[in-house]
């Protein structure tokens, strides 16, 4: 249960360390806003409710804009949820920036990877495939894939071809290169999930 904040990734360059080129991610990151305080005695747990990325308040629907305007602060586009032990500490209408993390931490970056389409399963799930030979006939396939008789059929959770990527990835252990609270970017070392301009939550590591 550790403060998190959301991101847009803008993308990827290098820097140097020394004599060495390090890969790096740029991430801007807005400062959050607290909508709503839940709290063990009212909602069963404690958690803020956080709201990133500023909207036109027309663009909402009016359930929303409802929400926005009984908390009292101005609309956003994404709302989110951080478990917290301690919820005393925040009010509503505060602001949650970069400055939560400083340079040389470690922190897990979540996002949504990067959608593949339709892949057959050599790509998919790293298959070997068959011989690449001429005459086998077996080069990309998946093989046999069930049984005759018993149970005579295809077994749950086989590995087939089908839609590959765009699922929830979390990136463990990066490292804060640099904060620039000023521009409200950060810079971690290495990759991170999804495409350019996708929403990444950050938080620091429990590792």
């Amino acid at each position: 249960m550790t403060l998190a904040i959301l991101g847009k990734k803008i993308g990827m360059t290098q820097l140097f360390e020394g004599n060495s080129a390090v890969a790096v991610t740029v991430i801007e990151v807005e400062p959050s806003v607290v909508v709503q305080i839940k709290t063990e005695k009212n909602d069963g747990y404690n958690a803020l409710q956080l709201g990133y990325r500023k909207i036109d308040k027309k663009r909402l629907p009016r359930p929303l804009q409802g929400h926005f305007d009984k908390a009292g602060v101005e609309s956003r586009r994404h709302l989110f949820e951080v478990r917290i032990d301690e919820v005393d500490q925040y009010n509503v209408g505060d602001e949650i920036d970069v400055g939560i993390f400083a340079e040389k931490e470690k922190i897990d970056v979540c996002g949504i990877s990067r959608g593949l389409g339709f892949q057959g399963v050599m790509k998919r799930w790293n298959f070997a495939g068959g011989p690449a030979s001429h005459g086998s006939h077996f080069h990309r396939k998946p093989g046999s894939i069930g049984m005759c008789v018993k149970p005579g059929r295809v077994l749950k959770g086989k590995k087939m071809p089908g839609h590959a990527g765009a699922k929830r990835v979390t990136m463990k252990s990066l490292q804060v290169i640099r904060v620039a609270k000023e521009k409200n970017l950060i810079v971690v070392k290495g990759s991170t999930p999804g495409t350019l301009n996708s929403l990444l939550q950050l938080r620091k590591s429990h590792g």
